[in-house]
């Protein structure tokens, strides 16, 4: 006998605060207070990961080392995004990188400034991270701008 599943629609309003975590709030409070970025060393699986980590993602061990990584980097992969995150056009596409930093083992994802089209893009390309003025910074990752192709 097959299983019917009922299925009621509807919309749940919930409203959350997202926590940085340990390590998270380590790496914002340096981006915040000295325009650095700081990664976590995994010396057992020799990853540096960026955003700084609590523990490995790959044997699980506790992250404690610390290290600072440069601004700059290697355009790994990219996307183009013609829609919001709630979905509604935007008046000109967005492009979004994904970038290995000089000094970190692992891809950090942030917007790609100053293009207009795909094709000014090439993989492999140096780029370089812009952070905002110290006056300006928040404490959160939006306290960096974005990569701009060097």
């Amino acid at each position: 006998m097959k299983s019917q599943t009922q299925k009621w629609h509807g919309e749940i309003p919930i409203t959350s605060q997202y926590t940085a975590g340990v390590a998270g709030q380590i790496f914002l409070a340096a981006l915040k207070e000295r325009g650095e970025l700081l990664g976590s060393r995994c010396a057992p699986c020799n990853q540096v990961y960026v955003p700084a980590r609590q523990f490995c993602e790959r044997c699980f061990a506790e992250l404690s080392e610390r290290v600072s990584v440069k601004t700059s980097g290697t355009l790994k992969s990219f996307t183009c995004c013609h829609v919001d995150h709630d979905g509604k056009q935007l008046r000109a596409p967005q492009f979004w990188a994904l970038v290995q930093l000089d000094g970190a083992t692992t891809l950090f994802l942030h917007r790609l400034l100053g293009v207009t089209e795909p094709a000014q893009i090439k993989l492999g390309s140096r780029v370089e991270l812009l952070i905002k003025p110290k006056t300006k910074r928040a404490g959160s990752i939006l306290d960096i701008e974005g990569f701009r192709i060097a």
